[in-house]
């Protein structure tokens, strides 16, 4: 049966039908607060309550720790993006664990930012060592629980540049949570039923289901191992669908652009993007969400607001 953990700047916190129950533990991270099983076991048996709407929530999965994302990991995006899915390999990025920030916190765009995009991504926490050179057979035996992260991007940044860890790194650029969902095997392998969708506004920009990725956990994980380690409490996010603002130019466009000098072809490329109002502008309210149809799983909603700094 699925647990969900909370987390406040004081202590750990179970929700239960009653409300949230504190955890008995003294861990500070999240992979500490994995490790005391028998203290959350605990807390899901009982103790006095207080109204989870009485709680300042943070960030589930603290800081520091990896956080690993795979790149382009669902058909619908890479269809959006322009790519053929089927020829995609599986690849990653990091982003730096500074970039965390809680699940109603304001998302601050830089002041030297002027493409700030959005991606709803289920993220998966680690529950025990990945060594490299370990053997993956079932997630359930690495994957401790499931989170819900927007992985913020300023594209602009992202784009010339040919990297991610910059423009995906800044404060505030991945909001987590509300909760750490800790799962048992048999619910894991309901991940494909998790509906994944992000609004702004009130508007509806992502909804999809997670059976539309290209590249399962399990494979990912496999090939983690070939050359990350990751401990418990790390975090490895597993892309986003279709949806974001950032989609690619109709084939004209982009054959032209590819004749024309770099300076010019971006030029050309964010003086058009600059356009589009999809991408966030100050005061825009987000709202994650992630849960399997029936609601037997549910990773909650994130409620964040950008801010321009």
């Amino acid at each position: 049966m699925s647990v969900n953990v909370l987390r406040t700047a004081e202590a750990w916190w179970v929700e239960t039908g009653e409300g949230a129950v504190r955890i008995t533990t003294s861990a500070t991270t999240t992979g500490r607060l994995l490790a005391d099983r028998d203290a959350i076991d605990a807390a899901v048996s009982g103790g006095p309550a207080v109204p989870v709407e009485s709680l300042e929530l943070l960030s589930p999965v603290t800081a520091p720790c990896r956080v690993v994302a795979q790149m382009t990991n669902f058909a619908s995006h890479a269809k959006d993006s322009g790519m053929d899915p089927a020829t995609l390999p599986l690849t990653f990025f990091r982003k730096t664990s500074g970039s965390l920030s809680g699940p109603y916190d304001d998302v601050v765009r830089p002041a030297h930012v002027r493409l700030l995009d959005y991606e709803v991504e289920i993220g998966l926490v680690a529950g025990r060592t990945l060594r490299v050179g370990s053997e993956v057979g079932d997630i359930a035996d690495w994957v401790a629980g499931l989170v819900i992260a927007n992985d913020i991007s300023a594209r602009d940044l992202q784009l010339p540049k040919t990297q991610f860890y910059e423009a995906k790194s800044y404060p505030t650029f991945t909001p987590v949570g509300p909760r750490l969902v800790l799962l048992d095997a048999g619910e894991l392998e309901r991940l494909p039923e998790l509906r994944l969708k992000l609004t702004v506004n009130g508007e509806v920009r992502q909804d999809m289901p997670a059976a539309d990725m290209i590249y399962r956990p399990v494979e990912a994980l496999r090939t983690l191992a070939g050359f990350q380690r990751l401990d418990p409490g790390d975090l490895l996010l597993t892309g986003t669908p279709a949806g974001t603002a950032l989609s690619a130019p109709p084939k004209p466009v982009e054959m032209i652009g590819s004749l024309l000098p770099a300076a010019v072809k971006w030029r050309i490329f964010f003086g058009r993007q600059a356009k589009n109002p999809r991408y966030l502008r100050d005061g825009d309210v987000i709202v994650a969400s992630i849960a399997t149809g029936d609601g037997a799983i549910d990773l909650g909603a994130q409620r964040t607001v950008v801010r321009y700094a």
